[in-house]
């Protein structure tokens, strides 16, 4: 035997004492999917000895769901303002006709949330292409939302619609503004996961990550979405 080298027997012993001391086999106190020697007392491949991923903690869920409870509160007391003006029967509450661009901001809101939930879908195949595709459609769809909106409010404008002296119209911009705002906030969320997809990777914990967040924004978009649903419904009929 070469001096620095260990006999091949040698080396099956010692590792066999090592297994012992660490509570045997898969039969033994220490077994099970702890055990890092095969029944043979070699080591087991390095496929095994990898520890079962721990759940991701996904702070992004978190987040989430603190944003959602905010948004609804806000959305709720602005709601609440509405209704019971609404039904105080005062002389000051004049409706008016929808604009023709609040019919299609609704449209593109819900196909912002089809072409999100096919993203999510995407991120879940792990098929990283499509899902980048889908969310820059959706990106765009939520700038066309937007745009719809300032074409709403260039057209009350236009119409003499203004807040002063008029709490339909003054409703309407601040329910439909502060909307358009937390949309702004979701396609920004948007682009951040874009940019986490924009390359692959084999990395476990960063593939959950990104599912994680994939999920958590969704859940926001497509809250506002049904947000916008109870506005126009609000706005359009509940007059």
């Amino acid at each position: 035997m070469k001096s620095g080298t260990i006999d091949p027997s040698e080396e099956i012993r010692i590792l066999r004492r090592m297994r012992r001391a660490a509570g045997g086999g898969p039969g033994g106190p220490g077994g099970g999917g702890g055990d890092r020697f095969d029944g043979n007392g070699g080591p087991r491949p390095e496929a095994d000895l990898k520890e079962p991923m721990d759940e991701y903690p996904a702070k992004s869920t978190v987040i989430t769901w603190f944003l959602l409870i905010i948004v609804l509160m806000t959305f709720g007391g602005l709601i609440g303002a509405y209704i019971v003006v609404s039904t105080n029967n005062a002389l000051e509450w004049r409706p008016f006709s929808l604009p023709a661009a609040v019919w299609i901001s609704t449209v593109l809101i819900v196909w912002s949330s089809v072409t999100y939930y096919l993203a999510e879908a995407a991120v879940r195949r792990g098929s990283v292409n499509a899902a980048r595709r889908y969310f820059v459609i959706t990106s765009a769809i939520g700038g066309m939302f937007i745009a719809s909106q300032m074409i709403a409010w260039l057209a009350l404008y236009q119409r003499g619609m203004f807040v002063q002296g008029h709490p339909y119209a003054g409703f309407f911009y601040v329910l439909t503004a502060v909307h358009a705002i937390h949309v702004v906030g979701g396609i920004v969320a948007l682009g951040i996961v874009t940019l986490r997809l924009w390359n692959e990777t084999p990395d476990r914990k960063e593939i959950e990550y990104r599912k994680n967040l994939a999920r958590s924004v969704g859940w926001y978009w497509h809250f506002m979405g049904g947000i916008w649903i109870v506005l126009f419904i609000l706005l359009g009929y509940w007059k």
